[in-house]
């Protein structure tokens, strides 16, 4: 599967602004991709102010991302603040190149930014079925947890985006690291740059890692569009050799 990381700085509060910049970013694409990943709340920044940009579902940004998925013959992903019945989330939308859509809600809300006081937490783990691949859907804070991300589910690709600060970049590349070795599976995670309203800053370090730790994309600190290619073959390979999941703990989640 081929797929585009798209690390780029973001308008605050602006998803207009964001919309067009992203748009610009994809078409510079050189290649036929699968799947393309926006970072966390790609269309406003990660802001606690929902109720002036929140869209509802068929708000602006899903019917942009539906028209991206159909002109370019691909998926696309990334975050966008949804408001529900009156609710508020931190919505991970995966649109399919059909229209199709399938969502994540940000299950671990970042309490240290009040976004517990803003957001409803996601109450289920994601799997999205497409190309033969399974696609576990996962945002930013979600990466603290290993419990949550523990692939039950014989999942191929872990997918992670992000408004991941600088000052803790660490912390998102040894995560990211982590995740893929306890897993058996393929690892991507997709970050903005530059500084938001805040003042907090973002430095990227986008990137994709294999089923091993090892880096198929190295950590990026530009504004660009990255593209990998991943081998589900050569992963099913390591995982029937090493067998290591099949001695995984087994438990209940409760939420």
């Amino acid at each position: 599967m081929k797929i585009a990381l798209i690390q780029s700085d973001l308008y605050w509060e602006d998803a207009s602004k964001n919309r067009k910049n992203l748009e610009s970013k994809i078409n510079k694409i050189d290649s036929e991709v699968n799947l393309i990943v926006l970072p966390e709340m790609f269309s406003t920044g990660f802001t606690m102010n929902a109720l002036p940009v929140a869209e509802p579902m068929e708000g602006e940004t899903f019917l942009w991302m539906k028209a991206i998925a159909r002109q370019k013959n691909c998926a696309v992903t990334g975050s966008v603040i949804i408001i529900e019945n009156e609710q508020y989330y931190n919505r991970m939308l995966f649109v399919f190149p059909s229209g199709e859509l399938k969502y994540y809600d940000k299950r671990h809300l970042f309490t240290l930014a009040g976004e517990d006081q803003s957001y409803t937490a996601g109450t289920q783990k994601v799997i999205v079925k497409y190309l033969n691949w399974k696609i576990c859907l996962q945002i930013c804070y979600d990466l603290r947890f290993p419990v949550f991300a523990r692939n039950v589910e014989n999942y191929d690709l872990l997918l992670y985006v992000a408004n991941w600060p600088k000052v803790r970049t660490n912390a998102w590349d040894a995560l990211l690291k982590a995740r893929a070795i306890e897993n058996l599976s393929y690892v991507i995670g997709v970050n903005r740059i530059g500084v938001d309203a805040n003042n907090y800053e973002y430095i990227g370090h986008s990137q994709a890692v294999d089923y091993l730790g090892n880096y198929i994309l190295e950590p990026q600190e530009t504004e660009n569009a990255f593209v990998v290619d991943l081998d589900k073959n050569k992963m099913l390979e390591t995982r029937e050799k090493l067998d290591f999941l099949s001695d995984k703990d087994f438990f209940e989640i409760k939420i």
